[in-house]
């Protein structure tokens, strides 16, 4: 893997990715004014947790047309966040982060009126991750070469924005399809580097903490012999989880303890793309439409807790049937208790009967 680092218009820090050598030398010809953010991030004093609160994302591009597309190629006639005419895989940071190295840190200690409410700076980083210059191609689609040159830039990106001061989490993921919030149709993910732990990971590592023995391994051999799995290789089992919330939901499990993606060995990351191919190609032929998806790495917290993880990937979807969503409803939204309406063992069976092209 080769990588080369530029900048836009707005000094944004641009990160082609390719897997030979090419000159990448094009200029952002565009006239923008520097990228500015009030974000804040503010504590829950109920549930224990920092809130993102950036109001400037409302005016963020919004589904345009193809031939509007801002993570297309620039031509001639249009210049786009990608100045090159042509790319592989190209990182960039989100015009409209909502965390950045950037942001303004004049702001309060606490919330108007509430001491209990206590403000900081959104202080962090947002990139977009573009994984193909094609429009209509999705992920799994990309081939094998391709999607190992995406996760070789996901374990690039994760090193450099561990180490950026502040960062407490490196959070990679991709939301597919307009149901699920996709604001934009060409093939691409995020990169979030949190200045504080996401729920998610504070409520894993203590149950990993508090659990008699180790959890991580305990849940992945179960799982391995178990009815769930759905595929696996020499390195990577993925399987439903025994009490998914999701109506379509796996998680890829390495066989090895690594921290984050940036630990995985050749061997491992070609063995992931594998099995990602595979499990995203059982996704989009397991009813007549692809279905929405979101994928999220739960990788180590930069800091603490490291010694105590273990990589995974979730893959999830809101499709429940053809032509119908699970939504967030009273249960899920308002208590946090997800009721699921299909069977996990019975999830596993659907897919593994899924018959690939």
């Amino acid at each position: 893997m080769i990588s080369t680092t530029r900048h836009l218009a707005d000094g944004r820090e641009i990160v082609y990715f390719d897997d030979a050598p090419v000159s990448r030398d094009a200029v952002d010809p565009r006239d923008l004014p520097p990228v500015a953010t009030r974000s804040q991030v503010r504590w829950d004093p109920l549930l224990g947790e920092w809130v993102v609160i950036a109001a400037h994302r409302q005016t963020r591009t919004f589904l345009p047309p193809t031939d509007q597309c801002p993570l297309c190629p620039s031509t001639p006639e249009r210049a786009t966040e990608v100045p090159e005419a042509h790319y592989q895989v190209a990182v960039f940071e989100n015009r409209f982060p909502s965390l950045s190295t950037e942001v303004d840190r004049d702001v309060p200690t606490h919330a108007e009126g509430n001491p209990l409410v206590a403000l900081r700076p959104g202080e962090g980083r947002c990139e977009v991750i573009v994984f193909t210059a094609d429009h209509d191609r999705s992920f799994a689609d990309l081939g094998a070469q391709r999607a190992r040159l995406v996760v070789d830039a996901w374990a690039q990106r994760t090193e450099v924005l561990s180490a950026l001061p502040g960062v407490e989490q490196v959070f990679l993921f991709e939301n597919h399809g307009e149901e699920i919030g996709v604001t934009l149709g060409h093939p691409h993910g995020q990169v979030y580097a949190y200045p504080f732990l996401a729920p998610r990971v504070q409520r894993v590592l203590a149950q990993a903490r508090a659990y008699d023995g180790d959890l991580f391994a305990d849940v992945l051999a179960a799982e391995r012999t178990g009815p769930r799995v759905v595929a696996a290789n020499e390195h990577w089992t993925a399987f439903v989880p025994g009490a998914a919330r999701w109506p379509y939901e796996l998680q890829l499990f390495p066989h090895r303890r690594v921290p984050d993606v940036a630990a995985l060995t050749d061997a491992e990351r070609d063995a992931f793309v594998e099995l990602y191919l595979d499990v995203l190609g059982r996704f989009a032929h397991r009813f007549e439409a692809p279905m929405n998806y979101i994928s999220s790495w739960n990788q180590a917290p930069v800091h603490e807790g490291r010694e105590d993880w273990w990589l995974h990937l979730q893959l999830f979807s809101f499709t429940r049937a053809p032509g119908k969503l699970k939504y967030l409803a009273g249960s899920e939204s308002g208590m946090g208790a997800f009721v699921s309406d299909t069977s996990p063992e019975g999830v596993a069976e659907e897919l593994r009967q899924v018959v690939l092209p």
